[in-house]
């Protein structure tokens, strides 16, 4: 699974999001981005920037990294369903968390990385991934939630996980992250609000690595300290 992101104030991801029609002017106050959660270290339940299309526009928003939330007297908290994840093979179950928002509010998570963990505890060896030349176009689902009492309006999101790689399997064996192709027309059409028939992302439901990363061995996220030299993944042909 995708357990942490990085998503530090770097050129990489504001020329991303710039490309997909979202400009990203930190200094100025009216277009909400100051908020943007620039962290390396950014784990499930923090909030994380989101694009999205809304009546045909692209905007940047804040989402809490979360699918399923819950109200409570005063706002909204974590589901104790975990679903900071949406797993591929559960896209098309009717009635499950990513059901709905797989064909109606489908977003990207732009990253300048991710984190993987393989095992527990002691035993736990952590990795972090980068982009070489280019940040990174998760694929996510977000959900908006308006509280029934004070009208609050909150958004939530979620990064597909899909079967492992087999390039990424030294590092993590269970999954990898939906990482849409900046070359083709999958990011566009990832985020047209219009396209219901999901059947057009079958071939994007299967691994697939589509730049070139660099895979960090470190000590733990908190602290980072290399734990061995820097590797380059290359990207499938």
């Amino acid at each position: 699974m995708c357990g942490r992101l990085n998503v530090i104030d770097d050129p990489l991801v504001t020329d991303l999001c710039g490309y997909l029609g979202v400009q990203l002017n930190l200094g100025d106050e009216t277009v909400g981005v100051s908020a943007f959660n620039f962290r390396r270290f950014i784990r499930a339940t923090d909030t994380v920037g989101i694009i999205r299309e809304v009546n045909g526009k692209r905007i940047f928003e804040q989402a809490t990294w979360w699918l399923l939330l819950e109200q409570t007297e005063t706002g909204f908290k974590p589901s104790k369903y975990t679903s900071f994840n949406t797993r591929y093979d559960k896209l098309n179950t009717p009635r499950s968390a990513g059901f709905r928002a797989f064909r109606q509010s489908r977003c990207i998570v732009p990253v300048k990385g991710f984190g993987e963990t393989e095992g527990k505890g002691s035993n736990a060896v952590y990795t972090d991934f980068e982009g070489t030349d280019s940040a990174i176009a998760l694929g996510g689902l977000c959900r908006e939630w308006i509280h029934s009492q004070t009208g609050e309006r909150v958004l939530s999101c979620s990064v597909i996980t899909l079967p492992p790689h087999h390039k990424l399997k030294r590092y993590h064996q269970k999954s990898m992250p939906m990482i849409l192709n900046q070359h083709d027309d999958s990011m566009q059409m990832w985020l047209d609000s219009s396209l219901t028939d999901v059947s057009v992302f079958d071939a994007l439901l299967q691994p697939y690595l589509p730049q070139d990363l660099f895979a960090q061995r470190i000590d733990k996220p908190s602290t980072y300290v290399p734990m061995e030299e820097r590797a380059v993944i290359a990207a499938d042909g």
